[in-house]
């Protein structure tokens, strides 16, 4: 995955009262998947909006090396709860579907990583 560096020009505020959480999951996908992976996460994307406390969500490609894209995607969450409450809808909703998210990936050739932030 392609990287570019930034800097910031400001500093954390030790009062930050912000509780808002980001997910952001960074995935390098062959480009012969691109579609496909893209499709399923916008559809991921979709009941996520639907759930309370979703702030805001987005999926952003960028052109990796010669045969493969970067995907990222940010979802913005209220508060923790909110969090634990989606995630508790998506795994419900994946395991009525049947959907293995981790062997979906892995026929598409996607690699990937997650993680949870907060504003600094």
């Amino acid at each position: 995955m392609s990287h570019e560096s930034s800097t910031a020009t400001s500093t954390p505020s030790a009062t930050s009262t912000s509780t808002s959480l980001f997910r952001i999951d960074k995935f390098v996908v062959p480009s012969q998947s691109l579609w496909a992976f893209v499709e399923r996460i916008q559809q991921v994307q979709q009941t996520l909006g639907r759930q309370p406390g979703c702030l805001q969500k987005h999926v952003l490609t960028q052109k990796g090396d010669s045969s493969e894209f970067d995907v990222v995607t940010v979802v913005e969450w209220a508060s923790a709860d909110a969090v634990a409450a989606a995630q508790a809808v998506m795994q419900k909703q994946l395991a009525s579907e049947g959907f293995d998210i981790q062997a979906f990936r892995k026929k598409l050739g996607v690699r990937g990583d997650s993680g949870m932030y907060r504003k600094a």
